[in-house]
């Protein structure tokens, strides 16, 4: 059970905010079974909303009857209370791409300097927030624990890929040992993990199983790993010795990379300029 029992007293959390947040607070008490359910509901909260009971189970290698005594030590009746939580906060934010595009024809999105503005708009705000809210204390020890390392392994796929990808090809120009994890083959090259590199994991709600993954494995081999996500309570963080966050405002529920990019391009030249 818990460490602190008051927390079973609590009523369900009601948004997935509070969702995360409780799962943070009850995990390192969790006995063996409900411990797995925690750590792969934690690393794919995407699937909850999609997914059966048995489905779950077996991605967390428990019985049913384990994942529903979980869902009820977080306050649920069970599975399907639980489920309807991400139902509800995924399934009418984050449409596939066909309905995005036909929402915003559907609205008179207008052409394409129209759209243009509208991005621009968006990358605008993203920036702003991205100015006030970060830490700089966090991306102090960031960029002292990406410049100690021997080699920086680089994670970040589907939206996040174009960061990670990116930052390779600054730390190539900037002589800076790395190596892009990219997923080619469903081939995450965990074996290349060194005693003495760092790895910087990057991903987004809704995040990517591969990415945490990976964060996972190199922490439990003792590896520093620092996570570019978009908010404290994100499963990456777990794994993380130091977290930045950045959040993109969207348009149209599309979602510029602006504050991430101008974040990553900080990150790596202050590296760089640390190891030199």
């Amino acid at each position: 059970m818990p460490d602190d029992p008051s927390l079973l007293d609590q009523p369900a959390p009601a948004t997935v905010e509070e969702f995360r947040e409780r799962l943070a607070a009850i995990t390192d008490g969790l006995p063996k079974r409900l411990r797995q359910c925690a750590d792969y509901i934690a690393a794919n909260t995407d699937r909850i909303a999609v997914s059966t009971v048995a489905d779950l189970a077996a991605g967390a290698d428990v019985p049913p009857s384990a994942l529903m005594r979980f869902c009820q030590i977080l306050g649920y009746s069970g599975f399907s209370e639980m489920q309807r939580l991400f139902r509800e906060a995924y399934a009418p934010g984050w449409p596939d791409y066909a309905t995005r595009l036909s929402n915003l024809k559907a609205g008179g999105a207008g052409s394409p300097a129209a759209l243009v503005a509208e991005f621009v708009e968006a990358g605008r705000v993203s920036l702003e927030g991205l100015a006030k809210s970060l830490d700089p204390q966090a991306l102090d020890q960031a960029v002292r624990t990406l410049a100690a390392a021997e080699t920086i392994h680089l994670v970040g796929l589907r939206r996040a890929f174009p960061v990670a990808s990116y930052l390779a090809y600054v730390f190539e120009k900037m002589a800076v040992p790395a190596m892009l994890h990219d997923g080619v083959g469903k081939l995450d090259h965990r074996f290349a993990l060194r005693p003495g590199d760092a790895v910087l994991a990057i991903t987004f709600a809704p995040y990517s199983e591969e990415t945490i993954a990976l964060a996972q494995d190199a922490a439990a081999r003792g590896l520093a790993v620092v996570a570019l996500t978009d908010r404290l309570t994100s499963p990456l963080a777990r794994a993380a010795t130091s977290v930045l966050t950045v959040s993109e405002v969207d348009f149209g529920a599309f979602r510029s990379l602006s504050a991430t990019i101008a974040l990553a391009i900080a990150l790596a030249v202050a590296v760089g300029s640390a190891r030199d």
